[in-house]
């Protein structure tokens, strides 16, 4: 992705103290938390800045895959802790209006979200990552629960998310040991899908992203709406929302030239109509 545009999310494109960075190539939008001297930790301004580009990718019906990454050897280290809350403002309203809108920027958007991990992801930027959708880590990263070291409980939904996709007793081993979790241990349990080579998380999420862009965009979002709610529903419940998303994306172009695509053996060209 060397000739994508690298812009800021601001007015000004080239503004140096940009916090988040956007590029795009065809229909794969990239994020990039950019505050590397102090490992992408969050400050009110990242908080602000990453929730307006996800929301942003998320509403571009052009796109069709995102990317969430972060600049430097670092993808989060997490909450700023140096810089405490401001004022008197309480930690719970700031997780609630400041945090949440970018955990529901990913979990809403009609696209699947790749995280790429480069360095380790710990803290609420371990629970973004557990947020995403699908997660490519480097084979020297790590994943770190340390709330419970600070006396703090786990945030950004992490008990929830940890303990849908590994289950109680690992997810709750993870949060209150406060130990590395390397990236091959994230393999095994299932919180990370691939592994890359260090320094290649990013172009390897990208890629997939890219391959991911060229399957029926209303078929991918309604099988990430399906599986995103499917812990939360019976299965008599879940087959009958299986077989109205299956009559609506039965009745689309998509599916028709997908039919046609298969039947004909070639490429499919999906519109996302």
């Amino acid at each position: 992705m060397a000739e994508a545009a690298l812009h800021s999310t601001g007015e000004d494109t080239d503004k140096p103290d940009s916090v988040v960075l956007t590029r795009r190539e065809g229909a794969v939008s990239t994020v990039l938390m950019h505050q590397p001297d102090n490992l992408n930790s969050f400050t009110p301004e990242l908080r602000a800045g990453l929730a307006a580009a996800l929301e942003e990718a998320a509403l571009d019906r052009s796109v069709r895959a995102i990317v969430l990454g972060g600049s430097g050897r670092f993808f989060s280290a997490g909450a700023n802790l140096k810089r405490g809350t401001v004022g008197t403002e309480s930690i719970r309203d700031i997780l609630i209006r400041e945090y949440k809108p970018l955990f529901d920027a990913i979990t809403q958007a009609p696209q699947p979200v790749i995280a790429a991990v480069q360095g380790g992801a710990a803290g609420i930027g371990m629970s973004l990552v557990v947020a995403c959708d699908l997660v490519v880590m480097e084979e020297n990263a790590f994943l770190l629960s340390p709330f419970t070291n600070i006396g703090l409980v786990p945030d950004g939904g992490s008990t929830w998310t940890l303990t849908q996709a590994i289950g109680h007793r690992a997810a709750f081993e993870f949060a209150v040991g406060g130990d590395r979790m390397p990236a091959a241990r994230a393999r095994e349990l299932n919180l990370a899908n691939r592994l890359a080579p260090p320094g290649e998380a990013l172009a390897t999420a990208e890629s997939w992203a890219a391959e991911l862009a060229q399957k029926a965009p209303l078929a991918l979002t309604a099988t990430k709406r399906l599986m995103r709610t499917a812990g939360a529903q019976s299965f008599d419940d879940l087959f009958l929302a299986e077989a109205e998303a299956q009559e609506t994306c039965g009745n689309t172009a998509d599916a028709a030239e997908g039919i046609a695509a298969f039947l004909e053996k070639r490429p499919p060209r999906f519109t996302g109509e």
